[in-house]
């Protein structure tokens, strides 16, 4: 017994020995090799066996199961559970994750401002909001040469007085033909020839020339005759015809020219160039701006200046012509000075310029109206048959001539606005 004990005892202290040296060889190698925690101890049976687990209890895997069995003679058997793996090296902790934010997004910088474009300068004889300009263009006036803008009445069709130096209205002085149509005679008085549309009337017959102007219009539902406007010329002076017209035209745009002009049958084209000039042995043409106005020399007898001009929107409102899109009636506004009339002459405009004239038109309302729609019909826009034709077609003496330039003969009380002017020679 003792000896079994002794033996019992040696064994012990062989395995507290051993245990000892394990654990001197754990420290020494780092801990690597022997795991002592939770109560796990190495130890060796009487037999010399190493075993694992919790000495004088049952074994349990890590989930409490136990591996300490006992057979029939109540001797203890510990099931051999492998070691553990090995470990080498210190165990390392993996090294955090980093992030590493994206750099920040640059703050986009604002667009730059848009270019600023001047705005260029307006052409000559054109002012900043569109209105016309005009200059004297008579070296004889070397003191008028500035631009001078057109009167509110006539913004794109004024002509300049070199001698007064001022912007003045075409239509609002003797020998014009404006408008609905509104004539001022050469006496100076206002006056309203309505005729009928689509017919044509002498303006003016002299021995040596005819003037006969076509009308277009529109019929007035209120009112018992049309509104109407002159569309075309037709002059007849020596052994030559010209014509000057305003083309139809349904929406209005100034850049396009809308005059046309022949003489003596043939077209005539003319460069869209302000001052652009076409010339016969009888007659000059030159173009007073780009498109749409013209002035025409007939040395010895007459000077016109025409301009195709439409009937607007507010001028419809205003006169309640009606105008639709499909028809703006564009037609000519034009002003005359004559050099050789004869004290006979007549016509719905000539006969203001005769030796003995005395108005005929109503002067009792607001603006007077000329009769003789029989008298100076004619049955064609070159036929001199009206009732009042004087024109013969020869050259007539100069001493039937009323007056070279008749604003040099009258004298006129109350200015060249023509409503009820009386001017006397």
């Amino acid at each position: 017994m003792a000896r079994v004990l002794g033996g019992t005892i040696s064994s012990r202290v062989v395995l507290l020995l051993v245990s000892l040296s394990l654990v001197a060889l754990a420290l020494a190698d780092g801990g690597n090799d022997v795991t002592i925690s939770g109560g796990v101890s190495w130890w060796i049976d009487v037999d010399g066996h190493v075993h694992y687990g919790n000495h004088g209890h049952g074994d349990h895997d890590d989930h409490g199961h136990s591996y300490d069995d006992r057979d029939h003679d109540g001797h203890h058997h510990k099931h051999h559970v492998p070691p553990p793996p090995p470990h080498h090296g210190h165990h390392h902790t993996p090294p955090p994750h980093s992030h590493t934010p994206p750099p920040p997004t640059p703050k986009s910088s604002p667009p730059p401002p848009p270019p600023v474009h001047s705005p260029p300068a307006p052409p000559p004889g054109q002012g900043v909001s569109g209105e016309k300009r005009v200059r004297c263009k008579n070296r004889h006036f070397p003191s008028c040469r500035r631009w001078l803008k057109c009167p509110a009445a006539c913004p794109q069709t004024c002509a300049i007085d070199c001698k007064s130096c001022t912007a003045r209205c075409d239509c609002n002085k003797p020998g014009t033909i404006c408008q609905d149509p509104r004539f001022i005679g050469g006496d100076g008085i206002t006056f309203y020839f309505h005729g009928q549309k689509d017919r044509d009337f002498c303006i003016v017959t002299d021995s040596n020339l005819h003037i006969n102007a076509h009308f277009i219009g529109k019929r007035n539902r209120r009112m018992k005759r049309d509104f109407t406007w002159v569309e075309s010329l037709g002059f007849l002076f020596g052994n030559h015809k010209l014509f000057i017209g305003a083309q139809k035209t349904t929406t209005w745009d100034d850049a396009n020219d809308r005059i046309s002009l022949a003489f003596d049958g043939e077209p005539i084209s003319i460069p869209q160039i302000e001052g652009a000039e076409w010339n016969s042995d009888a007659v000059s043409i030159t173009r007073l701006r780009g498109t749409n106005a013209v002035q025409i020399d007939a040395p010895g007898h007459f000077q016109i200046k025409a301009i195709v001009v439409p009937i607007t929107e507010d001028d419809s409102l205003i006169h309640n012509y009606g105008i639709t899109q499909e028809d703006c009636f564009a037609h000519l506004d034009m002003s005359f000075k004559f050099y050789s009339l004869s004290r006979d002459v007549s016509g719905i405009l000539g006969q203001t310029y005769a030796a003995n004239y005395v108005s005929r038109a109503k002067m009792g309302m607001d603006v007077p109206v000329l009769g003789g729609e029989r008298e100076f019909a004619s049955s064609d826009l070159f036929t001199a048959d009206c009732a009042a034709s004087r024109f013969i077609g020869d050259s007539s003496p100069l001493d039937n001539l009323t007056a070279n330039y008749l604003d040099d003969v009258l004298s006129c009380a109350s200015g060249m606005d023509g409503r009820g002017v009386v001017c006397k020679r």
